[in-house]
C-alpha cells in the first residue's frame, strides 16, 4: 500500500469513494447519511492545495495508483482533527483506514501535535467501535475543546444528531529523538 498526497485527478475518484463508503449507512436505518452528498470538488481542492489530504492506493492491484481511500484533516487546537476518512468498500477489511490513521498520527507527531481527533456515530461498527480499537477514547463533554464543540454544533446544523455522536482523541506519544554524538564518538566513515 503507498499513501501519497491527493492530486486534482484523485478529486472526483474521492467523490466517487465518499458515496461508495456512504452506502453501507443504509443499512442501518441511516439513508440520511447515505444520501448525503460528498465534499464538493473545490472544498477537495481546497484540502488538497493546504496539504491534507491524502489517498491510499495499491501499485501492486489492478487498480493501480487509483486511490481506495482517503483522508482529510485540519489543525483544531492543537491537535490534528481528522474530518474525514473514508474508504472504498470494494477495498474494506485491508487496513487502509488504520494506514491513513496512522500517517495522519505520524505527520502530527512531526508538527508537534499531542493528538488525532475525530467526530463519529456511537452505535456504527465502523465508526466509534472502529477507532477504539485503534487507540481512540470518547471524551467526555469537559474534555472537548472550543473547536470541538464548533465542530459539534455545525454538524448538528447537518442533521448528523439524528444519531448518538461523540468527539474522540487518540493521543500521541513524541518521537523519540537520536541520542546526541558523544565528543569520543567517531563520526563518518573510512580508516
Amino acid at each position: 500500500m503507498r499513501i501519497r498526497s491527493a492530486r486534482r485527478s484523485d478529486l472526483p475518484l474521492l467523490q466517487d469513494i465518499e458515496r461508495a463508503a456512504g452506502e453501507p449507512f443504509r443499512t442501518l436505518g441511516m439513508a440520511f447519511v447515505a444520501d448525503d452528498d460528498p465534499p464538493p470538488l473545490d472544498l477537495l481542492e481546497n484540502y488538497r492545495l493546504a496539504g491534507r489530504c491524502w489517498v491510499a492506493t495499491d501499485p501492486l492491484s489492478a487498480t493501480g495508483d487509483r486511490p481506495l481511500g482517503y483522508v482529510l484533516a485540519d489543525p483544531v487546537d492543537g491537535a490534528l482533527h481528522i474530518e474525514q476518512v473514508s474508504v472504498d468498500p470494494a477495498a474494506a477489511r485491508r487496513g487502509i483506514g488504520r494506514a491513513l490513521i496512522d500517517r495522519l498520527a505520524a505527520l502530527a507527531v512531526g508538527r508537534g501535535m499531542k493528538a488525532l481527533t475525530l467526530t463519529t456515530f456511537t452505535d456504527v461498527p465502523w465508526n466509534a467501535p472502529y477507532y477504539t480499537r485503534i487507540g481512540f477514547r470518547v471524551l467526555t463533554e469537559d474534555e472537548l475543546t472550543d473547536g470541538l464543540r464548533a465542530i459539534r454544533t455545525e454538524e448538528a446544523q447537518h442533521g448528523l444528531d439524528r444519531w448518538p455522536r461523540v468527539c474522540m482523541r487518540r493521543d500521541l506519544v513524541p518521537a523519540a529523538r537520536p541520542p546526541e554524538a558523544s565528543p569520543t564518538m567517531a563520526v563518518g566513515g573510512g580508516a
